[in-house]
């Protein structure tokens, strides 16, 4: 990256009753920069950014650096942390149904967004409601502000989500499966939609998903994570022309051809291991073809490909481009 980072994530550990959730991350996002995390459920995607903004339980063990400009958040204190969430971060979650109040129409809980990070109160946080509607392309702004949230579609409401994230003029916006409960073509909309904001606001973006092809088509830069680490990184269009960790190209294996001939797609076999069930050494080993004795002895390190290209294979040699 060019720029210095907005956000530096170092040695990010987070353990559950002593039982390890994440196993060390190292992550720069930069101003502007839209990074896909991408992995199976389980893999310690979300976990990653909710301990980042202090969101995990009380029972969770956080160890590590995670920077905001240079500003240390892990173990700030609330009134910090009050400021970054909503404020210079704001995170949409996979389900709006369950993020949104039920019981409070939907303008309302923009407005008070807008009075936690800009202070906005009255008319002015009413027309900003208004504007923020407009923007995220919700029809018939002035009637659906006065609305709850299950008078609203799926869609509507992760709209109403994304109006609720931008309301703090976020420079970073962590999107978590935000299409996930959505059906293909509103899908399509609201992928659309954050592509078009990030360029008219100029922030940055962090895709959380499971599926390959939206990364592709929103994200500049790949992080592949399995079992609470990264073990490949690498600019979206290296990625998927170059995948160099088996467990990578595992995920492209299972993938549909869009053209030419049918063929049965490939699984992988097995599952992400538990906390409590980690196998020595690369933990992706006991579902991998390549894997030989060495993979059991240490994790493996992550090893340069190419520049920006970076993968935590030792038979990287075994890996070359078929």
């Amino acid at each position: 990256m060019t720029s210095a980072p907005l956000v530096s994530i170092r040695d990010l550990r987070v353990a559950f009753h002593g039982l390890p959730a994440l196993r060390g991350i190292d992550l720069d996002v930069a101003p502007g920069e839209a990074v896909g995390l991408v992995g199976e459920s389980g893999c310690g995607k979300s976990v990653t950014w909710l301990a980042a903004l202090g969101l995990l339980p009380a029972t969770a063990t956080i160890t590590g650096s995670v920077t905001l400009d240079g500003t240390e958040l892990l173990g700030a204190a609330p009134a910090v942390l009050d400021r970054v969430r909503g404020g210079r971060v704001a995170m949409i979650f996979q389900d709006p149904a369950s993020a949104l109040n039920p019981v409070k129409r939907v303008g309302v809980q923009v407005a008070e967004a807008l009075r936690l990070h800009r202070g906005l109160d009255g008319g002015a946080a009413d027309a900003e409601v208004l504007r923020l509607f407009d923007q995220v392309g919700i029809p018939d702004a002035r009637r659906r502000v006065h609305i709850y949230p299950h008078e609203m579609s799926g869609g509507q409401n992760q709209r109403v989500m994304i109006a609720m994230a931008l309301a703090g003029q976020p420079e970073l916006l962590v999107a978590d499966e935000p299409t996930t409960a959505l059906d293909a073509t509103i899908q399509a909309q609201i992928l659309d939609l954050l592509r078009r904001l990030q360029q008219e606001t100029g922030m940055a973006l962090v895709l959380i998903s499971h599926d390959l092809g939206v990364v592709a088509e929103m994200c500049r830069r790949v992080c592949v994570m399995y079992a609470g680490r990264i073990v490949e990184q690498a600019p979206s269009d290296t990625l998927f022309a170059d995948p160099r960790h088996p467990y990578t190209r595992g995920l492209l294996a299972a993938l549909p051809d869009m053209v030419g001939p049918r063929r049965r797609l490939e699984a992988i076999a097995g599952g992400v291991p538990e906390p409590w069930n980690m196998p020595p050494g690369c933990a992706f080993a006991p579902r991998c073809a390549s894997a030989i004795a060495a993979c059991d002895a240490a994790i493996p390190v992550f090893h340069p490909v190419a520049p920006g290209h970076d993968a935590a294979c030792i038979r990287l040699d075994a890996m070359v481009p078929e």
